[in-house]
């Protein structure tokens, strides 16, 4: 075991302070990497005070962090595809039991046995497993993703949470070109939806309460912007959609999106409103249209994701922080004040 420098709560309604945490050492099958960016993902702000105590109660001290991206410091003799000094991710999962239907279908992500990056039960030290608020992390070879080159570290690391969550659903459904996707919601998640479905070649429309917020979806690669707020505007697409991403967590009518998909046409959830939405039957059966939901994805498919990026130049759009700044991000976010996703510099770390 060594001892690594981190960012935890001990409670509910602590701050997130300096400390210091364990880490096992690397075994024959581990990769120990040093962490140069960590994203700041909603979740974090979730888990750190225990807003999801019904479904996740916190174990603290906790320490937040699955967006990680780094180098290579250590390589266990079984590893074959990472050596000291290479780039490396670590997303949302770092194990899962790799023997059941979902593992060998590469769907990680719905193992009943999944290892959460931060949370899940620790079989190596005990306690539960620690976050990417960390100068350090250990994590078995499967679950370490290769990083491309080309790509800006700090802008990256967001891809390994809100990335795959928005491309997965995207690819699960079929979007390429020629198909018509609309995007609802430009935050976080949304505005990583626009770049993928625009580089998968859909026509991409996005949906937003915000006249604000027009410029900015056109500068991300929007072929065009509605405003889900005029009627004239939503009814001029009316039964036109093939696919729709709706990326609000916050409570919304989703029937008026059924209503714009075409015959067969998907429309999936990857925000997590509070409460539960209305949902209109006829909707839905008078145009054989249907309503799902998506998580992460498995690690091909990430990786898979990561590599689409490196050949379409695609990163989150960032604002990089301090550590030290942690708990005002979290504040911010609460707020929605950020464009688009926090990335933690992890050398802050090593300041005092």
């Amino acid at each position: 075991m060594f001892n690594a420098k981190a960012y935890s709560a001990t409670s509910a309604t602590s701050p997130l302070t300096p400390s210091v945490i364990t880490r096992r050492d690397p075994g024959e099958n581990d990769v120990q990497i040093e962490i140069l960016f960590c994203g700041i993902c909603h979740s974090d702000l979730h888990y750190a005070r225990n807003e999801w105590s019904d479904v996740m109660p916190t174990v603290y001290p906790c320490v937040p962090g699955h967006e990680i991206v780094g180098r290579v410091t250590k390589a266990g003799s079984a590893v074959t595809r990472f050596k000291s000094g290479d780039l490396a991710a670590v997303g949302c999962l770092v194990g899962s039991d790799r023997t059941c239907t979902a593992c060998k279908e590469g769907l990680e992500q719905f193992c009943p046995n999944m290892v959460l990056t931060y949370g899940s039960p620790d079989k190596h030290l005990g306690g539960v497993t620690y976050g990417g608020y960390s100068d350090s992390i250990v994590v078995d070879e499967h679950f370490v993703l290769h990083v491309p080159s080309n790509l800006d570290l700090s802008a990256t690391a967001p891809l390994l949470c809100a990335g795959i969550t928005t491309y997965s659903p995207l690819r699960h459904w079929g979007v390429t070109e020629g198909k018509k996707v609309g995007i609802v919601g430009l935050g976080g998640l949304g505005h990583m939806g626009v770049k993928f479905a625009r580089a998968l070649g859909a026509h991409t429309v996005v949906f937003t309460t915000s006249p604000s917020k027009v410029e900015n979806a056109l500068r991300l690669g929007a072929d065009e912007v509605v405003l889900s707020r005029d009627a004239n505007q939503m009814q001029k697409h009316a039964g036109s959609f093939d696919f729709i991403l709706d990326a609000v967590s916050a409570d919304h009518d989703i029937n008026a999106y059924l209503h714009l998909l075409a015959r067969d046409g998907n429309m999936t959830l990857v925000g997590a409103p509070e409460k539960p939405l209305s949902l209109s039957s006829f909707a839905l059966i008078l145009g054989r249209r249907s309503v799902s939901g998506s998580p992460i994805g498995g690690i091909e498919e990430t990786q898979e994701m990561l590599n689409f990026c490196g050949e379409h130049n695609i990163t989150s759009d960032v604002e990089v922080i301090a550590i030290q700044q942690v708990n005002e991000a979290y504040e911010r976010l609460l707020k929605a004040d950020v464009k688009y996703r926090f990335s933690i510099d992890m050398a802050s770390l090593k300041s005092k």
